[in-house]
């Protein structure tokens, strides 16, 4: 995308095409609630990032498709899914993401193995993180040591937030 900003080639511009055709439909695998689902480690990582690149394809007006596409995989991970994969905000927000410091208990309280293994939801709220998401079945267990499904992590926000700015940026 960066390198059709600054040029405005045509050979760049086909780049993303093909690249955001590759997640259409009958292309990729979807789950039955709508994620576009490319893998079992942190699914929702990959559609958010993905979703980003279509925000930016959407306003510079590359691919029609890319417009309908971030904002279904945007509103899936907020919730339209059933259920919020945004910890902390929407309807039934995970609550034990895998994260050591978000579950450890307040100082000057220790932080074990035992605070690690406790089913309870985390102490300490890690406000706005995107989890990893279901399988290609929708299902999803909030379950701390589920690490494939509730690691938190930088690439994951850096695609899903640049996405939700480019979804408010478009009016959408």
């Amino acid at each position: 995308m960066l390198m059709y900003q600054l040029t405005r080639s045509n050979d760049y511009k086909d780049a993303v095409i093909r690249f955001l055709d590759s997640w259409m439909p009958g292309r990729i695998t979807y789950t039955p609630k709508g994620l576009a689902w490319r893998d079992t480690w942190g699914p929702l990582r990959y559609s958010a990032n993905t979703a980003f690149i279509a925000a930016l394809a959407c306003h510079y007006n590359i691919n029609s498709e890319s417009c309908s596409f971030v904002e279904q995989q945007i509103h899936y991970m907020l919730g339209s899914s059933g259920r919020s994969f945004v910890v902390g905000f929407g309807n039934n927000p995970p609550q034990r993401p895998h994260h050591r410091s978000s579950s450890c208990p307040d100082q000057p309280k220790s932080c074990s193995w035992n605070e690690y293994n406790s089913g309870s939801a985390n102490p300490q709220t890690l406000e706005g993180a995107l989890v990893g998401g279901p399988d290609q079945y929708d299902n999803y267990t909030d379950e701390r040591s589920d690490y494939i499904s509730n690691e938190v992590a930088c690439d994951y926000n850096a695609g899903f937030q640049s996405a939700v700015a480019g979804l408010k940026q478009l009016n959408m």
